[in-house]
Parts: C-alpha cells; structure tokens; sequence
C-alpha cells in the first residue's frame, strides 16, 4: 500500500518540497511500511491505498484501489464529493497546529474588534487622536457560529478574558462555561445577544450565503464580525451596507470569494474592515503528517478515522 501527497500550488513551491520532505522524513521513521510519494506521476496508481490532497484530482478514477482520501484542510467544501467513489472515505484535517494557528487569530481579531482597532485606525489614516471609552471585556458578548474542533477551540481561547461567550450549532453541543444553542428557531435570539459574531461554520448547501443582511440586521447595533470560515458564507454586499450605515462597527475577514479578491474590490480599502488573505488556521506540516500517519494507523487497526466525513451533511 502507498500513501500519495499531491499538491498543486506553483506560486508556492518552496513551501510545498519543504512540507513533502517533512511528509516523507515522519513516514519513513514512524510508518516505513506506508511508502509516501511525493511525485504522483512516479508511483502505480493502482497501488495508492491513500490519498492527501486539496482537492480531488481530475484523474481520480486511476486510484483504483483507493480507500481514503484525506483533505490538506480542516474542511472539504473545496473538493467535489459526488467525484469521490462512495467507498472511499473522505477524511478532514485535525491537527493540533491548525487548532493553535485558528485560536491565535480569532483571539486577535476579537481583541481588535472588541478593543475598536478599525475606528482608531480609521483615526490615524486621518491624523485625529481621539480616545473613547473602554468597555471592559465581561461586558462584551462574543457567540461563534458553529460548534465543531475549532469554534469548541475559539471559545475556550477566549474563556481566560471573561467575554460572555455562547454558541450556535445546527445540533445540541455542551461547551463547559459556554451558553450553547441549536437549530433555526434559536438563531435569531444568539444573534440578538451577539456583540461580536465570529463564523467558523462548515460550507455547505445550507450555510451558503448565510452573513447575509438579515442576520447582519438581527445583530444589535455596534457589533463586529470575525469571519474565518468560508469565502461562500458572506454576502459582501450586505456586509458593505451594513458597515456603511454603522449597523457594524468592523469586520476581520480571512476569506472572501472569490480568493483572492479583484483589485477594485471596495473590501481592500473600506475604513472598518481588517483583510487577511486565508492565513488564520494554517495545517503545520510536523503537525499534520503525525495526524495523518496516526489516522493510518487507526484504519489498519479497524478504528474510525478522526475526521471523518459524513458525505449527507458535506463536514
């Protein structure tokens, strides 16, 4: 059996032979009976029983003897599923690096939003110093959509600044210090309650689109988004209006749609919003290539994968 990383990034090379390396040097100490290959086109496909991708190749249908397909990402919307035979086990990203990565950023991005980093620097690009009140932090709410490894992680990164944190899931979650609600008749009431919105939702049919200027209206006024989740959740018009009026006092995105966005986008340069380009939870290759190897290691064993798919729900 052999065990293929494939990658498909020209405008990032040196990062991708640095990761093969890193994917080959932990395979070859911790699980030499798995042969990892890091130049597709050199190895028989039909020899592939594993799989690591960003997306699905076009040429799928030459792992003939595939059995798991495992995702660079902590999500799968990138990859079209109905590509994917339905034996093969479609796996997700869970590392402890990613984790870290995604709880250091939504940190950052609440603290800026809660602290009105956009209104003082909107200020300094304007040479105005003018100071306003500082709102201590347990009296600010900060509510994650989506209640998965991440947001559970977000919020307990956030728990040690005594934020008043809840959750919304579209199933029953328990999060330890956490007011946690669940499916749509609850939305409207988290949202109402939300001071700062952060999106770590899944993408899929039914999350599409959903920061859209409904859920922005139903936010109090004053409130700011944190949006780490998928480029296809935002409706940026409705964003626009939304910061434009002063309904939303800032946004911090880390993903938009397209990626990356048009040079004459109004995102680049509105006052109140923070762009990052997809940087927030980044896989560690160290890090990843463990999880991976130990997932391997689990299906040999007969043992469900972490990180499973449920191909109905698309997460």
């Amino acid at each position: 059996m052999t065990f293929v990383l494939r990658t498909a990034d020209p405008t990032n090379a040196r990062s991708i032979t640095a990761r093969a390396q890193i994917f080959s040097d932990r395979f070859a100490r911790d699980l030499p009976d798995v042969p990892c290959i890091t130049a597709p086109d050199a190895v028989d496909p039909t020899q592939v029983r594993y799989l690591l991708t960003w997306d699905a190749p076009p040429d799928l249908d030459r792992y003939t003897g595939l059995e798991v397909l495992f995702s660079i990402g902590a999500g799968v919307d990138q990859l079209d599923l109905d590509a994917v035979p339905p034996h093969v086990a479609v796996v997700r990203m869970i590392e402890p690096g990613l984790v870290a990565t995604m709880q250091e950023y939504a940190t950052m991005a609440v603290l800026m939003l809660h602290r009105e980093l956009p209104r003082y620097l909107e200020q300094q690009r304007a040479g105005q110093w003018n100071n306003h009140p500082v709102r201590p932090a347990r009296g600010r709410r900060v509510g994650v959509l989506g209640l998965g490894m991440l947001g559970q992680a977000v919020l307990a990164s956030l728990a040690p600044f005594g934020f008043e944190l809840a959750g919304w899931s579209r199933s029953a979650k328990q999060v330890d210090g956490v007011r946690c609600l669940h499916g749509e008749a609850a939305l409207p009431g988290f949202l109402a309650e939300t001071d700062i919105l952060i999106c770590l939702l899944p993408l899929v049919e039914s999350t599409a689109k959903i920061l859209d200027a409904d859920l922005f209206a139903a936010l109090p006024r004053g409130a700011g988004l944190v949006h780490v989740g998928r480029g296809g959740h935002l409706d940026q018009a409705a964003l626009l209006e939304a910061l434009d009026s002063g309904h939303l006092a800032g946004a911090v995105l880390d993903v938009t749609d397209p990626e990356p966005l048009p040079a004459d986008d109004p995102l680049w340069h509105h006052p109140r919003v923070v762009l990052t380009p997809h940087v927030a939870g980044a896989t560690q290759a160290e890090t990843a290539a463990d999880a991976v190897i130990a997932n391997i290691r689990r299906i040999q064993a007969g043992e469900r994968p972490e990180g499973l798919v449920d191909r109905a729900l698309g997460y």
